[in-house]
């Protein structure tokens, strides 16, 4: 039977659905070629996030795009990290973040200055709720490395809460 509990952690799972946004970054379609013609099958790079520090990607395959971006944001829904933010909707620091041959540059910036980014990076920043950064995208223009690049330079990053309790330091305000 149907409990309370079980009830109340439905309506939680949908409402944590909804509050998520989904961005389709890039749409590959790939072609195999066998004895009985091509077979046509199609893979979606996707990121998910809710606007207010959390945020995930991931690819979907299928044989229909539909198929591929809902497989996408259901496997984006499951890594999804949370990135520190500071008042401003901002990052705390610069940092690079690097994978393969792509290299991206997140920079925090001031106040009203918006998110001056690329293509994949944009649909990251938007979705993790930084709102005021520099961004530049060095190295390989693949959309795949350049989120997984992303990705890697918002892991770098600490809470200033996080670095003060590791030097065994107090956070004082000035």
């Amino acid at each position: 039977m149907d409990t309370v509990k079980d009830r109340s952690l439905q309506k939680e799972a949908k409402v944590e659905a909804e509050e998520l946004s989904d961005i389709v970054v890039h749409i590959n379609r790939v072609t195999k070629v066998v004895k009985g013609g091509k077979n046509l099958s199609f893979s979606a790079l996707v990121v998910v996030g809710d606007k207010k520090g959390k945020v995930g990607y991931a690819m979907g395959k299928a044989k229909e795009v539909p198929v591929a971006i809902r497989k996408g944001i259901e496997r984006a829904k499951k890594k999804m990290i949370t990135v520190p933010l500071k008042e401003e909707h901002t990052i705390p620091y610069k940092v690079i973040g690097k994978f393969g041959s792509g290299r991206v540059l997140l920079k925090p910036a001031a106040p009203g200055t918006g998110i001056i980014a690329g293509g994949p990076v944009r649909a990251v920043m938007e979705l993790a709720g930084i709102q005021n950064i520099l961004t530049k995208s060095l190295g390989t223009s693949n959309p795949h490395n350049v989120v997984k690049a992303t990705f890697e330079g918002l892991l770098q990053l600490k809470a200033p809460a996080q670095v003060a309790k590791l030097r065994g330091k107090n956070i004082t305000l000035s």
